[in-house]
């Protein structure tokens, strides 16, 4: 199993926080429109307006989304701030927010991760343990053969793409943080749906917790996850969490 588990665990999850999901991405693309609100001049609010259709977000949300970043309807501005620490069984944590109030959101997250054993850190703290990558997950097909899978290979590799990682019942390939958006459009360019797509912290050590730390692990997460203000939640556990 794939460091990011199976894609029907992280369908299930998504499913689980929808609706959370939807103000989390609308926020994302508010972000990215302040850059211009055409997505076919401005990379990062394509690659944010598909991230929020591939979750059925409806389309009158992310147009009222983009007018918000662009200035055509009132908005509200976002600060983006990451946390570092370490939950339960010395599982390092690294949080993105997109919040308008840094003082409420570091509150939270500050007494999250003590009321769940864990220890908020300073910047840096574990950050050494990961790197970043830009991640696109393609989900496995039974239609797709050796050809089909070796197509796909060569279509991410040559648009610049470092590795192709294969999971369970999905690919994972990895690219530099600069070539990402150029291995995303080649991709979907040649007709294939990322199921998740992302820059993100990919470690490069894990560890391990106890059975006792596990469910106090995942609820830690799981509480990050579902605030408005804390866009993603990057761990290097080597337990699939969303199993």
């Amino acid at each position: 199993m794939g460091r990011h588990g199976t894609i029907a665990g992280r369908k299930a999850a998504q499913d689980s926080k929808r609706a959370a999901m939807f103000t989390k991405y609308a926020k994302a693309i508010t972000v990215a429109a302040k850059d211009g609100g055409d997505p076919d001049y401005n990379a990062g609010l394509r690659l944010a307006i598909e991230k929020a259709r591939a979750i059925s977000m409806p389309n009158d949300n992310i147009q009222r989304a983009i007018k918000k970043g662009t200035g055509e309807l009132e908005g509200v501005n976002y600060e983006e701030s990451v946390f570092e620490g370490y939950g339960p069984g010395g599982v390092a944590i690294i949080v993105d927010c997109l919040t308008d109030n840094n003082n409420r959101t570091t509150s939270f997250v500050r007494s999250t991760f003590d009321k769940y054993g864990g220890n908020l850190g300073t910047p840096g703290c574990v950050s050494y343990m990961f790197s970043r990558k830009g991640i696109i997950l393609i989900e496995k097909e039974d239609s797709m053969d050796e050809d089909a899978i070796m197509e796909l290979m060569e279509v991410a590799i040559d648009a610049g793409a470092e590795d192709m990682i294969t999971g369970d019942d999905n690919f994972e390939i990895q690219t530099d943080p600069a070539t990402y958006t150029d291995v995303h459009n080649a991709i979907v360019k040649a007709g294939y749906k990322p199921f998740e797509s992302d820059i993100e912290y990919v470690p490069s050590m894990e560890a391990t917790p106890k059975d006792e730390d596990l469910n106090k692990l995942k609820k830690l997460i799981d509480i990050l996850e579902d605030n408005d203000d804390i866009q993603k939640v990057h761990n290097n556990c080597a337990i699939d969490l969303y199993e």
